[in-house]
């Protein structure tokens, strides 16, 4: 019988990716870690033995601790912190079940950046919307973004140690008929079917390449959102929910059609 506090891997995959998951703890020993370096997306590193610090982190958020094998570790830090009225909840199997679920993503730790900062273009409008949704929901949940002068994108990522996208000569950048948000998929090994297909309306709208149906309708709510919103983390804060729906259509509901719908005549 499950215990009352665990989740199992299965449905912690269909809680990757939206809005209101849970914060991802990993707290497996150094020596295991190295011997399995990938990450659940949006999970951070954390040792067990800096229990104040974790609360402090989490800053009263419910969370899910895993540990390699979903034993001693996540189960005895999972009862600390319900002891501090957070909920938490352990992964059941661990990082082991999480490895062995069938199509769920790995973010290898050697590709994530040692800072929360990114930094692009200012005034955006598809791609760097799409790619602060990606690493917010799937990378970095406390990610911060800076928009600022395409001249400047370099001096400011080196001033302040930030990771820069969608200008030339960077890793993050659009490359032949891809875009900034492929190559994102690219780096942190997240080329998942919803992802893939959210890919392909994202690079027809951004490269004005319209084989995708879809496509037409993103590029309209961009540019009406950019037109809205002089400022530029303003108007990626109301652009969050457009592709959190993409995204649970390019999950869920992509086979969908009017007419199947329960109401449609």
């Amino acid at each position: 019988m499950a215990a009352p506090n665990e989740i199992s891997c299965k449905n912690l995959l269909r809680l990757i990716g939206m809005p209101d998951r849970p914060v991802i703890v990993d707290i497996s020993i150094d020596p295991d870690f190295s011997e399995d370096p990938f990450l659940i997306p949006g999970s951070f590193r954390h040792t067990h033995t800096d229990f104040e610090g974790l609360v402090a982190r989490l800053n009263g958020r419910g969370c899910i601790i895993a540990c390699q094998k979903g034993m001693k570790l996540s189960q005895g830090l999972t009862s600390r912190l319900r002891g501090r009225d957070i909920d938490a909840q352990y992964l059941e199997e661990g990082m082991y079940g999480w490895r062995e679920t069938p199509d769920a993503p790995r973010i290898p730790f050697a590709a994530l950046p040692a800072s929360n900062l990114w930094v692009t273009r200012h005034r955006p409008k598809i791609d760097r919307i799409a790619c602060p949704w990606l690493i917010r929901r799937f990378i970095d949940a406390d990610a911060e973004f800076m928009f600022v002068s395409p001249d400047w994108v370099a001096g400011v990522a080196d001033r302040y140690s930030a990771t820069p996208f969608d200008i030339p000569d960077v890793v993050l950048t659009h490359k032949d008929c891809h875009c900034t948000f492929d190559a994102m998929l690219d780096l942190f090994d997240l080329r998942t079917d919803a992802l893939n297909r959210l890919s392909e309306i994202i690079r027809a709208a951004d490269t004005d390449n319209n084989n995708s149906p879809q496509a037409a309708g993103l590029l309209a709510f961009s540019v009406g959102l950019s037109r809205m919103y002089r400022d530029d983390n303003a108007q990626l804060d109301a652009a969050m929910p457009l592709y959190d729906a993409l995204y649970r259509w390019a999950r869920d509901g992509a086979q969908e059609t009017h007419a199947s719908l329960p109401d449609a005549p």
